[in-house]
């Protein structure tokens, strides 16, 4: 399973512009004997991916060559395409999500781009306003508080069904949860608290998650890898932030043994964009063309564990089972975290430091 994380700094100035590995083998971009150019550069984030028959069929159908530029996660991305602007590293931007969105959107690092077809189904995932214009959706994920069935079950114990309920002393010493200043899931859930309490309730229900005994690790690996019950390792919490795609990860004898509680939810989606100044347009265009296609689309859940927003996708089977796409997940207006990304970032480490 994929996961992004993000530190501090990429909030703030980070003078770093995207530098990763290329799937062509050459920095510069090809071009035909009458100065076309033929090579579409990509920049993204490390967890990118797409399969040879699906990178080969873009080139097939287009005439275009992927050049990939990986790095880094998606704060990293976001400040560097801002860093960057008017002289882009790339042709094209993947991976901006809607915590970064408005501040890409607002610097000006993009050029408009309307797709040519648009998956129906992708329209609720559109961003406010002007934004609707240079970024268009490509997958969304849910952030969820995941719990070990099983472990609950064998304990003979009433597993947590909300996000209070994580408070109560029965659970104490039993979440684990990556850190909103170093993991982009974490970012997600301080999110998800933001919009469940209000700006005036989520600081305090923090301090009270701290007061309960929430362990902080640095990263989403090191939470569901080391500390929780399920995660392949000798962990001791059974309660951890993950994905609602990630019970599909853990199902034995036809059936998962973990849920994700659908009401702590944060949906996050992530966008593409034409970068102002490419030096191919016109590929960049058709790239982004192409991953809102059929083919692309339908790599994703299994490549990259996220859905597509196209939803005449079939999904995994196991998704069928075992992952819940919440019917209202908690969001966040893209504009206001923006303005207060930074505010919140140092409340929150207020709360869980007091």
């Amino acid at each position: 399973m994929f996961r992004r994380t993000f530190t501090t700094a990429c909030c703030g100035t980070l003078a770093l512009a995207i530098a990763g590995c290329s799937t062509t083998g050459d920095d510069k971009p090809a071009a035909t004997s009458s100065g076309k150019v033929t090579t579409v550069k990509l920049v993204t984030h490390e967890s990118f991916v797409i399969p040879k028959d699906v990178q080969a069929e873009f080139t097939k159908t287009t005439g275009y060559q992927l050049q990939v530029l990986a790095s880094g996660d998606a704060g990293k991305l976001a400040n560097s395409v801002v860093l960057a602007k008017g002289n882009p590293t790339g042709d094209v931007v993947f991976g901006i999500d809607n915590t970064f969105a408005s501040r890409v959107v607002g610097s000006g690092a993009l050029a408009a781009n309307e797709p040519k077809a648009l998956p129906k189904s992708a329209s609720k995932y559109a961003l406010p306003g002007e934004a609707a214009h240079s970024l268009a959706p490509i997958d969304f994920g849910d952030v969820c508080v995941n719990v070990d069935d099983a472990w609950f079950a064998a304990k003979k114990k009433a597993k947590p069904q909300s996000l209070d309920d994580l408070t109560k002393p029965e659970y104490k010493d039993l979440f684990v949860t990556p850190g909103a200043a170093t993991s982009s899931p974490g970012m997600a859930f301080l999110l998800a608290t933001v919009a469940k309490y209000g700006d005036d309730g989520w600081q305090d229900y923090w301090k009270k998650l701290k007061a309960n005994g929430v362990k902080v690790t640095s990263g989403w690996s090191d939470a569901w890898g080391v500390d929780y019950t399920a995660g392949g390792g000798k962990g001791t919490r059974p309660i951890v932030l993950s994905y609602n795609t990630s019970p599909a990860d853990t199902i034995k004898d036809g059936k998962p043994t973990t849920s994700a509680m659908t009401d702590s939810c944060f949906r996050q989606v992530e966008y593409a964009g034409v970068l102002k100044g490419a030096k191919n347009e016109p590929g960049a265009k058709a790239f982004i063309d192409f991953m809102l296609g059929k083919k692309f689309q339908a790599s994703m859940p299994k490549n990259m564990y996220v859905f597509p927003v196209d939803d005449q996708v079939k999904l995994p089977d196991a998704w069928q089972t075992a992952v819940k796409v919440p019917d209202k997940p908690l969001q966040v207006d893209p504009t206001k975290i923006t303005k207060n990304r930074d505010d919140w970032l140092r409340r929150w480490q207020d709360a869980v430091s007091g």
